[in-house]
């Protein structure tokens, strides 16, 4: 015959045994209110004896603190949940909160209208924080009272929200540096999506760089993928065939500027440099000069920030270094 499993002491069996209410053991266990100091000796030493524990998450609802961490991912579809950043993201979060019992979950909020999202968000007494990542400024002005100081973001912040994120400008510059030292004068870059505010910060690094080197400002909108950076480079080709470099505002545009530069018959690197910008795997395989971008470094920053309740103020950049390859 199979063991029966042990009972389940529950806060009942433990007001019983400590003869106070089951709200004062409910108080006593998660700290949401008053207790006398005998109530309260008197319910750790039955909790004690009957080999009571507190379930995590009932102690957390009752604290109002929430139970899970969510990440909300701004896209223009659903396909933003699948990409590689979002996933180092993800599991940056989920390494750091299961120490603390608590879990995360990844939700994609619209480009447009995303207040309705984060209300639900702010009412869901499960959740405890919001790391918000492709922040807009819509997003911001949207944050509900009841979400601040449990709402981090990664790119853009506001008075309210904090923010993290990698110092891309500082690693455009450097990247316009290299390619003018290298002997590049018509340099052109593929930007990431024109919706995207944290995207606006190297291309206005490039524009300053190019500019002060004296060299036409060349600059074609694109994205986050190999198509937008194959599409950015037609277009790069179209207006100024002379280009002798293109920067990509990541690596998957880098890669789609390096597929449609040889179906033209451009040499890598003698006709056109080429750089990226993540030092993705990918990078390192087609010998693509890039700069690194520490994503899990800033993840970890972002979850700890929400954990602590961090104070709202400015942004937290962290630095990138210039990758040096045969692209470039």
């Amino acid at each position: 015959m199979a063991e029966r499993p042990p009972p389940v002491v529950t806060l009942e069996h433990v007001a019983r045994a400590a003869g106070v209410s089951r709200a004062t053991v409910s108080r006593a266990v998660t700290g949401s209110g008053p207790v006398s100091a005998d109530a309260l000796r008197r319910v750790r030493a039955a909790a004690e004896a009957l080999g009571y524990v507190a379930d995590p998450i009932a102690r957390a609802l009752a604290r109002g603190t929430g139970t899970r961490l969510v990440v909300a991912m701004t896209g223009t579809s659903d396909a933003v949940l699948d990409c590689a950043y979002t996933g180092r993201v993800l599991s940056t979060a989920a390494r750091l909160l299961a120490p603390e019992g608590l879990g995360v979950a990844l939700r994609r909020l619209p480009l447009h209208a995303p207040a309705a999202e984060l209300d639900a968000l702010a009412r869901d007494r499960t959740v405890g924080g919001v790391v918000l990542v492709n922040t807009t400024a819509e997003e911001l002005a949207a944050v509900p009272r009841e979400l601040r100081g449990r709402v981090v973001s990664i790119g853009v912040g506001s008075a309210v929200v904090p923010s993290v994120d990698v110092d891309a400008a500082a690693a455009a510059a450097a990247s316009v540096a290299h390619l003018v030292r290298s002997g590049r004068r018509r340099i052109a870059m593929v930007t990431g999506p024109e919706w995207l505010p944290c995207t606006r910060r190297p291309v206005a690094a490039f524009r300053a760089a190019v500019a002060a080197a004296g060299l036409p400002v060349r600059t074609v909108p694109g994205g986050f993928d190999a198509a937008a950076g194959a599409a950015g480079a037609e277009e790069v080709l179209a207006r100024w065939p002379d280009t002798d470099a293109v920067l990509g505002s990541c690596d998957d545009v880098a890669l789609g500027v390096l597929a449609v530069l040889r179906r033209h018959g451009r040499q890598v690197p003698g006709d056109v440099a080429v750089t990226g910008f993540d030092d993705a795997p990918l990078a390192e395989v087609t010998d693509l000069t890039t700069a690194t971008h520490p994503v899990e470094r800033i993840a970890d920053a972002a979850v700890q920030a929400v954990l602590t309740g961090a104070p709202a103020d400015g942004t937290l950049f962290f630095p990138s270094e210039l990758v040096l390859r045969r692209s470039a």
